[in-house]
């Protein structure tokens, strides 16, 4: 859970970061800022506002602090806020180093101490860490002495934050509890920010573990349990449904239990656990049989189980459930595909 309801700024830096290999500069900053209450509003709604979902990752590699850069600033300013200053113009002196690609936008960078923040139920401080990439442009429209101006300008949107991270003061033996936003990371110079500047990876937590098996589940519809092996789209839907529904009404994950009331057919499980184990070989992870299941990573994902039977261009069917109230059939005379519907009542 995440609640910065009652979060309050502390200090706030804001640098250049430019391109290093487009001979662009690095401008630091002088002094922390001051803001008055409005602007405080507006930045505390772009800094705060996209992290809404508890997907937790933590640092990498902090068994030794030069390994993480990042980890060891940050442990640093929590243990002394004194060197609050010095140590953004650190930070983004690091960044600069790092973000070499020349794909790879220079923007504002921005750290921010925040107080009060409630993480899992507990509150404690954190360090947020924003960077500002995309320009837009804005119509102003202004009075002079006898008429109204319009002219162009060139600004942030407060609704898009590019890229954020906000680091907090807990679990620090296991590389912190991190909070990530990358929303310009489309390219594979743009995964400096995470990958190269941060060094995060995901925290194996319920949320991990929650999201991770359902991502089996659609895989495991959309590229075997498909039309290809024979499978009707109804059948596809009626999986995705039952996979879906069945962590909505859990509390602990149990992948017996899953497999016997979602799958059912010997033959469905037995391709299921291979494909499952596939994914794991692929990625890299541990796919746990057992955990607590997270009610925000099944919000999550909720959306990408929606069933829609997309019939040419003419209909879109949302099925929710009760496979065996759709009959699918061909009509000889009029040579096409149909589907028959049952329902009790029309609302």
């Amino acid at each position: 859970m995440l609640d910065f309801s009652n979060a309050e700024f502390g200090q706030i830096a804001i640098h250049k970061v430019g391109n290093r290999s487009r001979n662009e500069i690095l401008k630091l900053a002088t002094s922390t800022v001051n803001l008055d209450e409005e602007v405080m509003s507006l930045l505390a709604a772009y800094f705060l506002k996209p992290f809404k979902i508890p997907q937790f990752y933590q640092f990498d590699h902090i068994e030794n602090y030069q390994d993480n850069r990042v980890f060891a600033l940050v442990s640093e300013l929590f243990e002394d806020s004194s060197m609050f200053f010095e140590t953004s113009k650190k930070l983004a002196s690091y960044l600069y180093e790092v973000a070499e690609h020349p794909n790879i936008k220079g923007g504002e960078f921005y750290v921010v101490h925040f107080k009060e923040c409630i993480v899992d139920e507990e509150v404690v401080e954190a360090i947020g860490i924003f960077k500002s990439e995309t320009k837009e442009t804005f119509i102003k429209v202004y009075e002079s002495s006898e008429n109204l101006e319009v002219e162009q300008q060139e600004g942030i949107n407060i609704n898009k934050l590019d890229k954020g991270c906000i680091i907090y003061n807990t679990e620090k033996e296991f590389g912190y509890k991190v909070s990530i936003v990358d929303k310009t990371n489309k390219n594979n110079e743009a995964v400096y920010w995470v990958d190269d500047f941060l060094k995060v990876k995901q925290r194996e937590d319920s949320f991990y573990q929650t999201a991770n098996y359902l991502n089996i589940c659609k895989g495991f519809v959309e590229d075997v349990f498909n039309e290809d092996n024979n499978v009707e789209k109804t059948d596809q839907f009626e999986v995705l449904g039952r996979s879906i529904e069945y962590f909505k009404d859990k509390e602990e994950f149990n992948s017996d239990e899953f497999e016997q009331a979602v799958l059912e057919q010997p033959e469905i499980i037995d391709a299921f656990k291979g494909y499952k184990q596939e994914f794991a070989d692929k990625y890299n992870v541990d796919v746990a049989d057992d955990f607590s299941v997270s009610v925000d990573a099944v919000k999550k994902s909720k959306k990408d189980f929606k069933s829609i039977l997309k019939l040419d261009k003419n209909f879109h069917v949302y099925i929710h459930g009760r496979r065996d109230f759709i009959e699918k059939g061909y009509d000889d005379m009029r040579k096409l595909n149909f589907y028959k519907l049952y329902f009790d009542a029309e609302d």
